[in-house]
């Protein structure tokens, strides 16, 4: 089978950023970066064009200390405030996340280089996490009875605290959803943020915050600190209480040993090589559609995207058929309105490697069923959303995480097949399986080692799932985001029991020591016969 051709594009030519993110409104996101002194700045460049986009202050580990103790005030009087006085805030910034959702799309599109589309699910992703922790964590942070030592006479209440200040990493290629989304279960648990995010997409971050305080939430509460990880990394570590990051699994690697070293909890979602699963029953039609948003959504710099895809023997050709059209046929380019489907990856690293990782599976042996190329006519950073069958282990793009709009396809004869090879990977982050059969179909995605399984969906149905965990296994991380799990994760938990009959000694004293012991024994016996947990 060979390449494909024909692709509608759009040109660079007439690209200008939108009036709303215009050099006023840039340096006014950039001044609510924690005071820094005398690191050199950071000039970012747009994707779409490859120009100079924004100039960035650095900090220096003493300004991180510095924002850190800032945070900590902060935190104090806000911890003291009710969890509805808190929530109240966040419902407040849902309204003004959706007010000033072009004036955000156009900032994510502007610093990151993704399609519009996609620009707006990271929108409705913030405004979906403000309404469902606003609206669930007063129930979610009360104190709860628990079960006593002695019923009916000792009470035990179980206490969450905030843990104080929360370290949150926030990688390039999300950055509203990444940048926000794990900040604000922080926050109303009752902590401090110092968030570190990257300098490409510093901006959106900063728009954030500025949405955030307009909201109500204190001034220094919501730290933003910029630098290299090399050079501010570890000032972030030494002041984190707890340590939320999302980036590379070597990255998430140092990071645990670190908070493992200063005794405290770290959440990392770290990277993955997942798996898509086309059932010799799918409804190729819906199966198609689905696998092109689950390889190419954000320009593929998902971490919940698809880079390898089972098709059944019954379905292969028909499904790689339509599946190759669909994708030869993608709009993409520099485009600040809804009419391209794939925008730009953010920066020529993220290029070289989604080239190197075509060039070497060619090179040894793999076709090219379309794409492959990139597209400077478009812009700096452009690669076309590309397919690739005959990939076999040696191949790079075989095992590692290329992070771009790379998929391999491969022919499978069971469903057993599809199974083993979509879990012989180290990584473990999301997977999707797609067949008519959807109790089939649930059967097979429990069989997967992956933290979130999505059945005739690509990833946005356990995403979007809030009230549940979200996550990976092995190499993609530890720790889950969503859920209550991701308001409590940031408390410390603290028992108290209160024993309601004043003086046990007495009693006891005069049974003895033995006779304690027998009393004891039948009462733990009386206590499993009523079922008592």
């Amino acid at each position: 089978m060979t390449a494909t051709e024909p692709r509608t594009t759009h040109s660079t030519d007439g690209v200008s950023l939108p009036d709303s993110i215009g050099p006023a409104e840039r340096q006014r996101l950039v001044a609510l970066v924690a005071p820094t002194h005398h690191a050199p700045s950071v000039t970012t460049t747009a994707p779409f064009t490859g120009e100079p986009f924004v100039e960035l202050p650095q900090c220096t580990p003493e300004d991180v200390a510095a924002a850190a103790e800032r945070a900590r005030r902060a935190q104090v009087d806000w911890a003291q405030r009710s969890v509805r006085d808190r929530a109240a805030v966040f419902l407040r910034l849902h309204d003004l996340v959706l007010d000033e959702r072009d004036r955000l799309m156009d900032l994510v599109q502007a610093e990151n280089g993704k399609a519009r589309r996609d620009a707006y699910l990271e929108v409705a992703d913030i405004a979906i996490t403000c309404r469902y922790y606003g609206r669930s964590a007063p129930s979610v942070l009360r104190t709860k009875r628990r079960r006593g030592l002695i019923p009916g006479l000792t009470v035990a209440e179980e206490v969450p605290h905030p843990v104080g200040v929360v370290s949150v990493i926030s990688p390039w290629n999300y950055p509203l959803s990444l940048g926000a989304g794990d900040t604000i279960p922080a926050l109303l648990a009752g902590n401090a943020v110092l968030q570190k995010a990257d300098n490409q997409t510093a901006l959106t971050a900063l728009a954030a915050v500025d949405l955030a305080r307009r909201a109500g939430l204190p001034e220094d509460l919501w730290q933003i600190v910029l630098g290299r990880g090399s050079a501010i990394g570890p000032a972030v570590l030494d002041e984190a209480d707890y340590v939320m990051f999302t980036g590379s699994t070597e990255s998430g690697r140092h990071i645990a040993a670190e908070a493992g070293r200063r005794l405290v909890d770290c959440s990392l979602e770290l990277g993955g090589k997942n798996a898509l699963l086309v059932l010799d029953d799918a409804d190729l039609d819906r199966a198609v559609e689905g696998a092109v948003r689950a390889c190419f959504s954000s320009t593929g710099q998902l971490c919940i995207s698809i880079e390898r895809i089972y098709a059944h023997d019954s379905i292969h050709d028909e499904f790689v058929r339509r599946f190759v059209d669909r994708v030869s046929n993608l709009s993409l380019g520099p485009s600040f309105s809804f009419d391209a489907a794939m925008g730009s990856l953010t920066s020529s690293e993220q290029l070289e490697v989604t080239a190197a990782h075509v060039a070497d599976a060619v090179d040894a042996g793999a076709t090219v069923l379309t794409g492959g190329r990139a597209r400077p006519d478009l812009g700096p950073y452009f690669f076309e959303p590309t397919v690739l069958a005959d990939v076999a282990p040696g191949m790079v793009c075989h095992r590692e995480e290329t992070f771009g709009p790379l998929v391999s396809i491969y022919r499978v004869g069971s469903v057993a097949e599809a199974i083993e090879l979509a879990n012989d990977t180290t990584y473990g982050l999301n997977a999707s399986v797609w067949g008519r059969d959807t109790r089939r179909a649930r059967r097979v995605a429990e069989q997967l080692r992956a933290g979130t399984v999505n059945v005739n969906e690509a990833f946005a149905a356990a995403w979007g799932s809030i009230d549940a965990p979200m996550g990976g296994m092995g190499d993609s991380g530890v720790g889950r985001r969503h859920g209550s799990s991701a308001l409590l994760k940031y408390t410390e938990t603290q028992t108290i029991a209160t024993q309601r009959l004043l003086n046990l000694a007495p009693p006891f004293e005069r049974l003895g020591d033995a006779g304690f012991a027998d009393v004891m024994t039948r009462s733990l016996r009386l206590l499993k016969a009523v079922r008592w947990r």
